[in-house]
């Protein structure tokens, strides 16, 4: 940009005054000297954002554990509310499903609901204690997820859970697995067997963060990777009401539906 401002006023000059009265060159060496300034101011900016970027990353990056009656729950991840990147990424490991509902609740509003991936990483633990116990899973369910999502999930689910004479427990509509599914590891053909400690692992979505005004938040997009689909990507939504609110499921059809029939038998999540 400086060559190109230098190579504007040697021109300048050498036209001159026949071509171009005084004033003219003077505002025409004006302009190119305000145009090189906000260029360098652009730069400059950009570079901060960057460095501010680089920064924000390496904390948000760095891995925090929390243990809820004698489990271990590990986070780590760049995805953030505030700012989309497509590079983005999360992940959560686990050594046991919560136990109860007083469990999930702990490490729902102490640890896991204060991220977006952390949250994300919770419904598939939701949805497993949803299968063991449908009072207890309901609970969860209603905890972690924004009011108008709560309906769809629990219909779906209890489809997915349940079996009558319209699906039996060999029909391939009942999948009991299906939070085993997003897990890493698990695969129709191993049965869905995760690898243990339990992984779930996430990225950007291609969508990038919207303003709600009609749900007054944030929703920023998630993809849940999974081998249960032939499509591995599972697609949640995530929402932030105020900052600093715990974050909540906005919406996730992706996690209920319906997946790869499974070959073998289920053992179950620990």
């Amino acid at each position: 940009m400086k060559n190109l401002y230098r190579m504007l006023v040697a021109t300048v000059l050498l036209t001159g005054a026949n071509t171009m009265a005084d004033a003219q060159i003077q505002g025409l060496i004006n302009r190119g000297k305000q145009a090189v300034k906000r260029e360098a101011t652009k730069e400059a900016k950009k570079q901060v954002k960057e460095k501010g970027m680089d920064a924000l990353t390496k904390i948000a990056g760095k891995e925090s554990s929390y243990t809820a009656n004698g489990h271990e729950y590990t986070q780590k991840g760049t995805l953030s509310i505030k700012t989309y990147n497509p590079a983005a990424t999360g992940m959560v490991t686990f050594t046991n499903v919560p136990s109860n509902y007083e469990e999930f609740e702990e490490l729902y509003t102490e640890f896991l609901g204060k991220t977006p991936y952390g949250t994300a990483a919770m419904m598939p633990m939701a949805m497993a204690i949803y299968g063991r116990d449908r009072a207890e899973g309901e609970k969860c369910i209603r905890l972690i997820n924004y009011s108008s999502n709560v309906s769809s999930v629990l219909s779906q689910l209890k489809e997915k859970f349940g079996t009558n004479s319209y699906a039996p427990e060999n029909d391939s509509y009942y999948q009991p697995y299906l939070p085993a599914a997003v897990l890493e590891g698990a695969t129709p053909e191993n049965a869905y067997t995760p690898k243990y400690p339990y992984t779930v692992n996430m990225r950007a979505s291609v969508n990038k963060h919207q303003d709600m005004q009609l749900y007054d938040g944030r929703v920023m997009y998630i993809y849940m990777m999974g081998k249960g689909w032939d499509t591995e990507q599972r697609s949640v939504e995530i929402i932030q009401v105020n900052e600093g609110d715990l974050f909540k499921v906005f919406n996730c059809p992706s996690l209920y539906t319906q997946c790869k029939r499974i070959k073998g038998t289920w053992e179950g999540l620990k």
